[in-house]
This record gives C-alpha cells, structure tokens and sequence, in this order.
C-alpha cells in the first residue's frame, strides 16, 4: 500500500505549465521558433512531426536541472522525447475534447506572470519587449498560454477527481505505525592481502575503458552583446537629460498624502428637503467653534458608516467622490473645515486631518541616476536591433564568427579550455563557462561539428553568439597512470565479494534451522537484537530500515532473513521475528483531513498518469530517425 501511495504521489506533468510557459523565456531562446528545415523528423506523433533541434531543447532543460549530477547523456536524452511525445499526445487529446480556454484567462495569466512585472504590477512595455526579443507576436504568446492552459485544465479535471476513503485513510496508518521485531548481524569487508596479478589488472583496465577516460574539453571563442556595454556608449546632453526628466518626472516625484473626513447633511429624495440640510450644515460649522469635529461628527453626521470613526475617509484619492467635493477638498489646508458643499448624496463638511505635501525631486538630485536610466533606454532598441543583426549574420556565416565582429563593432572573445563541469576562479570569463546555458552551446552536436551556435540569451541584457575554438575528446588514460587504482579497485572488490558470499551462506543457514546467534557465534559477529522497530526509528541506516520493512511478514513462526549491502560493499543480516500491526492513534485521526487530502492527491495524480499513459498508448507514434 505504502509503494501504491509512493508511486501515485509521483505526478508526470505537475510541471507542465513552467515548461511550456517559462522555459522558451529562461532557456530555449530564438531557435524554438524557427521551423525545422528539410532534415528527418526523429518522432512523429498523429501527424505532428518533431526533429532533432526539439530534442536537443527539452534534452537541454533536463541537463539544467541535472547540473551538478552525474547522469547518464542516453537516458536523459530518451526521458527528454518522452516528454515531447507526452506533451503532443495530451495536446492532441485536449484538442480532440473540445476544450478551450478564453482569451480573457489567458492575459489575466500573462499580467501574473512575474517576468512582465515592474514593482509587481504587469510592464506593457516589458511584455513587449520580452515577446519582441523572442520574434514572437503577442497574439502568437497568448495562443501558447491558451494552449498550456487547456492542458493543464485536463489534468486538473482528473487529479480533482481522486479521493480517499476512511477505510483507505485506516489502513495507511495502520502500515505506516506497524512495528517489526529484528535481530540483525554485521559482516564487514576484510582487508583482503593478495595483490592481483598483471593478468588481471591488464584485464580490469580493459573491461572498464569508460572509468579512465580524460574529461572531455572545449575552448570558445565568442561575441557578446550586451545592453550595459551599449548604454555606456550613449552620451547625452544636459537637454536630453532635462527634457527625459520632465518626461519621467512622476518617477522623481513624491505624491501629496492627504487624509479627509466629513459630516454629511443627507437629503431626503422624498421631501426635497435641500434647504433644510444646507441650515444643518451651516449650524454644525458654527458649532465646530466649541466641538471637536470627531466628536459633532458622530452625533450629527448622517454617513453612520464613518460617523462611529468620527467621520473619518481616509486618504483622499481623486476620481472617487464628486466633482466639487473634490474640489474643495484639495483646497483645503491641513485642519481647516470647509464651507457646506452639495453633492448628490447631500452637503458635506468637510476637514483635511493629515497633510502631508508632495515633492519633485530636483533635476540636480537625480542627474546621475537620469543619466543610467537614459542611457539604457537609448539603448535597449540598439540592443534589440544588433540582436537580430547577430543572429541573421552568424546564421549566414557559420563556419566564423568574423562576420559577426565585424557587423556588429564588436571584439571576439576566447576562452580557456573547460569542461561540462567546470571549476571557476571569480573572474567574468569564467563566470561565462560556468552558465548551463554556455556549457549546453558548446558541447552540442552541431558547435562541435564547427558551426555558430545559435543565439544563447543570458538574461534580458546579454546575448551572444559561440563557436569551438578548441575540441579536446574524452580519451582513455594509459594503463600506467592508473595501474594504483585498478589494484585497489580489484582488491576491494574482493572484499566485497567475500563479505557477500560470507552473508549468503548465513542466510542459507537459516533458512535450513539454525539461529543467527550460532551463525554469529561461527563467524565471530556481533548481533543486536531490536523490538518493536517502527517506520520513523531512527536507530538504522535508511537502506536497513526501508528493506525491514519492504520484507514480507514471517509465516508459520519461521523468521524471513534478508541481506542488505551498504554502499561500502559491507553486508546487514537481517532476521525479521515478528510483526505488530499498527492501529490508528488518536493523534493520528487529528490528522485525518491532511491525509485524506494527501492521499486523494496522490490517487488523483496515479489516475492522471494511466489515462496519459493509456493516450500515448492509443496514440499514433511513428519513429522515423534515432541517434
């Protein structure tokens, strides 16, 4: 039950909206919108076809997530179509059901997202600049995120579906506080004399070519744009400045911050009783000359909403109230009380009860910083117009970047020799080999054949364009710079393989009738016997604890003996005796609507993965080229 729980928790596609909305942004660049030319389609999926640039960035994505990971290139590669095939098998079938999602929705979704917001409210400016970068119109993004959306709708259609019952919910805290009675004996590695012999070293060395291979390495050589190098560039008058501040004042500017309350005469739409409210109105002002205006505000004043806070608006704001009120209230100084102002609810007094004024920056204050703003907004169309100029000319020469250089006034750059994992020093070039971004470039099929990469983007201010200078292959080191670790290597793996044996002969023992204290005795171990051993002990090694418990129970009063190997090669013997079923706890029905929730989740999410499983099944998937 607790593996059935374990695997349904575990969703294919919770993260399907980040990938289809924020990878094109963070990883993918240009390249994901030009179409893929005449070469083989590696997949087809109902017609839809997928070449091998749409494998290399999903491959790519999945690599940025790894970094830092030893992982293997293959299976990266197969789990990255996978997701491609998925991907369209869902879209197709959303398609096919009819489902949509409007364009009001998907907007509201954009203006959300945190890449096209300025001090957390939505930069049109930004978006546009963003898409346009992208060579993607706003028409052509929205029809992504519609799409993305309606996938995700599927989904959460089913996931919301699942549920759990209260016999479900009973029976995972039975299994998860059952107990299990162990007795458990170590074998551990002996140190093993023999040195191997040049047979079987010249042997080991052979067998195992991939474990001493050298790192494979790249040099590059690169032109990078950048916005704050352009920016720099850009030298403006004293004019320019003026002129950009008295365009952007509102930014330099402080806002006055005025707070307001009123006493209302409200006239009755019956009686038409205007006059009768204006000689209220007058007989309270003349009142205000002995009363506190809070205080006649409360018992006078006909708002009863603001009359028990002593007639208290808050900040005034304008384009709330009417014309007039407005009006005499920002004429107002702080304290005084207006003349009766009509409006159509009624005549008003009203006072200014907190007055705080606004103030503009002066030019002279600012100029420096004017000056970096100005300099960037100059030049963000320089940098978006040499963007295109960099990726249509390294496009059209290929085997160099001089036309690039040339093109753009723009120095070339090379770079050491590094590796997919390099080791960086702190200066900027290192900094730059170090991006996954960089290292995915440089070490792809297409760079190492010895073309520009296409444009890699680093951020909203930095792009560029590389190609390999310099390509150094993995190759196997010769037999005597590792003959030291082969020796210590085949030793050890003796070692391991004679605790191995030792613990299979115990095991076998037992499972004829002796007791593990006598096989602990006749090997010379130490055994520890461990009631009542529950899933959250702590006392055991992760491993030794999930293998207890993964065990079946003894059957007929024999006990069930297990070997568990620890990453060291050393051997657990474990004996299980008994098992405890566990009950529900009163603490633990405490918990009962978290996992209930929990577990309807993960039933949900398991229903979910069949029924995508179970398309892509049905679906007509059509391989036509593999690496």
């Amino acid at each position: 039950m607790l593996l059935k729980i374990r695997e349904k928790s575990q969703g294919v596609f919770a993260w399907i909206i980040l990938l289809l909305i924020c990878v094109p942004f963070a990883l993918w660049g240009i390249q994901n919108y030009i179409g893929g030319g005449s070469e083989a389609a590696v997949v087809t999926v109902g017609g839809k076809e997928f070449f091998q640039q749409d494998l290399n960035r999903a491959y790519a994505q999945y690599s940025q997530n790894l970094q830092g990971a030893n992982f293997d290139e293959k299976v990266v590669k197969k789990q990255a179509l996978d997701k491609l095939i998925k991907d369209e098998v869902l879209w197709q079938h959303v398609k096919d059901q009819g489902l949509v999602v409007t364009d009001k929705a998907a907007r509201d979704f954009i203006k959300g997202l945190e890449y096209f917001q300025t001090d957390g409210k939505f930069n049109k400016k930004q978006y546009k600049a963003m898409l346009a970068s992208q060579r993607m119109s706003p028409d052509e993004f929205v029809s992504k995120i519609k799409k993305a959306l309606v996938m995700e709708q599927f989904q959460h259609s089913i996931v919301g579906s699942g549920f759990a019952t209260e016999k479900d919910i009973e029976n995972f805290f039975k299994i998860q506080n059952q107990k299990r009675d162990v007795e458990i004996a170590n074998v551990a590695l002996e140190k093993v004399e023999e040195q191997p012999s040049d047979e079987e070293i010249a042997s080991f060395y052979q067998q195992n070519q991939n474990a001493f291979q050298t790192v494979e390495q790249v040099a590059i050589e690169y032109v990078e744009l950048s916005l704050d190098q352009l920016a720099k560039q850009v030298e403006p008058s004293e004019t320019q400045l003026l002129a950009y501040y008295e365009e952007h004042k509102d930014l330099y500017t402080t806002k006055e911050r005025r707070k307001i309350s009123h006493i209302l005469f409200a006239f009755d739409k019956d009686a038409g009783n205007d006059k009768v409210q204006l000689e209220r109105a007058l007989k309270a002002k003349r009142e205000l000359a002995d009363k506190e205006f809070s205080v006649l505000a409360t018992e006078v004043s006909d708002d009863k909403l603001t009359a028990s806070k002593g007639g208290d608006l808050g900040l005034f704001n304008i384009g709330v109230m009417e014309k007039a009120f407005e009006d005499a209230a920002r004429s107002l100084q702080l304290n005084q009380v207006s003349e009766p102002v009509k409006s159509a609810f009624g005549y008003h007094l009203i006072k200014v009860t907190e007055l705080v004024p606004g103030e503009v920056k002066p030019f002279s204050q600012v100029k420096k910083e004017l000056r970096t703003a100005y300099q960037r907004a100059q030049a963000e169309t320089t940098f978006y117009e040499l963007g295109e100029t960099l990726t249509e000319v390294s496009y059209e020469n290929p085997d160099s970047l001089q036309a690039v250089s040339d093109a753009l006034g723009i120095k070339i750059t090379k770079t050491k020799l590094f590796s997919k994992s390099p080791k960086i020093d702190g200066s900027s070039k290192e900094e730059l080999v170090s991006r996954p971004e960089i290292i995915n470039a440089a070490f792809s099929e297409d760079v190492l054949k010895g073309n520009n990469s296409s444009l890699i983007e680093l951020g909203d201010d930095r792009s560029l364009v590389l190609r390999v200078i310099e390509h150094k292959p993995a190759e196997v080191k010769p037999l005597k710079d590792v003959k030291p670790f082969i020796i210590a290597k085949i030793m050890n793996d003796k070692a391991r393989e004679i605790a191995a044996d030792k613990a299979k002969a115990i095991k076998a023992a037992v499972s004829s009738g002796k007791t593990l204290a006598e096989l602990a005795n006749q090997y010379n171990l130490k055994i520890q016997k461990m009631p009542d051993v529950s899933r959250s002990s702590g006392d055991l090694p992760w491993q030794v604890s999930q293998a207890i418990f993964k065990a079946p129970k003894p059957a007929d009063g024999k006990p069930v003996t297990i070997l568990v190997a620890d990453t060291s090669g050393a051997q657990t013997v474990i004996n299980i005796l008994s098992v405890t079923e566990g009950v529900m706890t009163e603490s633990d029905k405490a918990k009962g609507k978290l996992a209930e929730t929990n577990l309807a989740n993960a039933f949900g999410q398991a229903d979910f993965n069949a029924a995508l499983n179970s398309l892509q099944a049905n679906a007509d998937i059509t391989f036509k080229a593999t690496e």
